[in-house]
C-alpha cells in the first residue's frame, strides 16, 4: 500500500504545558496540549530538568494516536533562544542542542524544542528541524543601532508567526514572497511589530524589552525614570524583570492580564479599561507607523494576527489610525503548528533545503 504522505510530529513547549499535532502533508489529523500539573513543574524548576516528562507526556500521545515506530517520517520542534540565524528550517544538530541545553540567548522553553525533537527521531532514526526559531535576525546594519554601543538591537521576535502569516497574505494578494513588503504586528501575551522585505524580518521591536505595551509587558518605558526605579533600593532585579515582562501592560494597570475579562469591563461601562486598552491600541498604531517608515511607505499590506486580534474592538481602534499607510489585513490567531509542520514538510518534499546551524 503506498504511503498517503509524510507524517509530520510537531512538539511546542510551553511554560506549563507541551502542544504537540501530527500532520499528514498539510492535513492536521491530531493535536493536543499536554497539561504539566502545577506539583511537576515545581519538582522541576528548571526548564532542562522537566524533559523526561514532557518526552513521556508526548510519547504517550504517539501511543494513543496508534502512530507505531516505523509511522513517523520526521519530528518538528519550537526553535528556542538559540544564537541568532536567518529564517528557515534548520536540521537538529549537536551545536544547537548544546546552545539550547545552554540557554544561549536567555532560558526559556521553547529551547526544549529541539531537545525534545531530537530524542523522539533518535528514537526512531529520522530527522529533526526547528522552524523559524525565536533568535531568527535577519535584521539590516542600521536596525541594530540602539544609541549606545553598549546596548546593540537584538533581533528577538514571534518569527514563526510573522512568516507564517506574511506567506498566507502574500499568497492571498498573488504577491511572490520573496517580493513581498509588510509591516506584520504580532498581537499576543507579547507583542512584535515588524518591517518585512522579501519574507525577512529586517527590523522589529523586542517584544521583551520594546515596543507597544501587551497584556502583561511594559514595552518601552520612560528610560530616565526607570533608572531611578532600578536605583530605588525598593526593588531586587528580579522584581524590576518581572515588573518589565510578566506584571506590566495591562496587567498592572488593570490587575488583569486577560483581555477577555478587560473587553468585559468595557462592555459593563469600566471607562478606565477602556482608556488602558485605547492606549495599547494607541500604542501598536504607533509602532505600525514607526515600521512602516522602514519600507519607506512602500507596502502590500499591514497585517495583524495572534490572538488579540480576535478583539474587534482593539482590531477597530489600530485600523481607524494605519489604514492610511496600506490596506489592513486581519489574520486573527496564531499558526505556530501549522508553520512548523509546513516548514519540515517542505524540506522533506525537495521544496527547500535543510539550513544547517
Amino acid at each position: 500500500m503506498q504511503k498517503k504522505d509524510f507524517l509530520i510530529l510537531v512538539i511546542n513547549p510551553g511554560s506549563t504545558s507541551t502542544k504537540v499535532a501530527l500532520y499528514e502533508g498539510e492535513r492536521l489529523r491530531a493535536e493536543a496540549v499536554l497539561r504539566h500539573s502545577d506539583e511537576e513543574l515545581r519538582r522541576f524548576p528548571d526548564i532542562l530538568d522537566q524533559l523526561p516528562l514532557r518526552l513521556r507526556a508526548v510519547e504517550e500521545f504517539l501511543q494513543q494516536q496508534g502512530v507505531t515506530e516505523e509511522d513517523l517520517d520526521a519530528v518538528v520542534g519550537r526553535g528556542g533562544l538559540l544564537r541568532p540565524v536567518e529564517g528557515g528550517t534548520y536540521r537538529v544538530n549537536q551545536a544547537m542542542l548544546k546552545d539550547a541545553r545552554e540557554g544561549r540567548q536567555g532560558k526559556h522553553p521553547s529551547n526544549l524544542g529541539c531537545i525534545l525533537a531530537h530524542e523522539i527521531a533518535r528514537r526512531r532514526n529520522i530527522p529533526a528541524f526547528v522552524v523559524d526559531p525565536v533568535s531568527v535576525d535577519e535584521f539590516e546594519p542600521l536596525a541594530r543601532y540602539s544609541g549606545h554601543p553598549l546596548l546593540e538591537r537584538k533581533c528577538l521576535s514571534h518569527a514563526l508567526n510573522l512568516h507564517a502569516v506574511a506567506r498566507k497574505v502574500a499568497a492571498e494578494l498573488g504577491v511572490p514572497y520573496g517580493e513581498s513588503r509588510f509591516v506584520v504586528a504580532h498581537l499576543g501575551g507579547g507583542i512584535s511589530v515588524a518591517a518585512m522585505k522579501g519574507g525577512r524580518i529586517i527590523d522589529v521591536n523586542d517584544a521583551s524589552s520594546a515596543g507597544p505595551f501587551s497584556p502583561d509587558r511594559t514595552g518601552t518605558l520612560p528610560l530616565q525614570g526607570f533608572i531611578d526605579l532600578c536605583f530605588s533600593g525598593r526593588y531586587t532585579k528580579d522584581q524590576i524583570k518581572r515588573m518589565v515582562m510578566g506584571e506590566g501592560g495591562l496587567k498592572a494597570y488593570l490587575g488583569t492580564a486577560d483581555a477577555q475579562e478587560v473587553e468585559r469591563r468595557i462592555q459593563a461601562g469600566d471607562q478606565k479599561a477602556r482608556e488602558v486598552m485605547e492606549a495599547m491600541a494607541y500604542q501598536i498604531a504607533k509602532e505600525i507607523g514607526a515600521m512602516a517608515t522602514v519600507l519607506y511607505g512602500k507596502l502590500h499590506a499591514v497585517v495583524l494576527t495572534g490572538g488579540l486580534a480576535r478583539y474587534g474592538r482593539l482590531v477597530s481602534w489600530i485600523r481607524q489610525r494605519v489604514e492610511f499607510i496600506g490596506p489592513v489585513k486581519l489574520v486573527p490567531g496564531e499558526f505556530e503548528m501549522e508553520a512548523l509542520a509546513l516548514g519540515a514538510l517542505r524540506v522533506l518534499r525537495g521544496e527547500e533545503k535543510a539550513r544547517e546551524y
